[in-house]
């Protein structure tokens, strides 16, 4: 198994275009064995300490291997939207781990 924490940011007013990417990618995770396991968008009360931007969403995703990840994200439904994804997001910070 590997996790996937996303920390997203968007770019100011571009939420809804966001939102355009995610409808079509967050189905397409479970083709590649994976589980999107929480999608959450913190209010500024859910922060009890933090330096720096706050993110818009933070993911959490798992998958049976690294393998099905890569290919995920080489899918190529998901490649044809890619663009909003890039009008939309900021920055983005990707962290793996797995299960202790």
């Amino acid at each position: 198994m590997i996790y996937v924490t996303q920390l997203v940011y968007l770019v100011p007013g571009q939420e809804k275009v966001f939102d355009e990417f995610e409808a079509v990618a967050i189905p397409i995770i479970a083709k590649y064995r994976g589980r999107l396991l929480f999608r959450v968008r913190p209010d500024d009360k859910a922060f009890i300490q933090h330096m720096g931007e706050k993110p818009y969403e933070i993911h959490l995703v798992e998958f049976d291997s690294e393998q099905d990840l890569e290919n995920f994200k080489k899918d190529e439904e998901r490649k044809k939207f890619v663009h909003l994804k890039e009008m939309s997001i900021k920055e983005s910070v990707m962290i793996l781990g797995n299960k202790l």
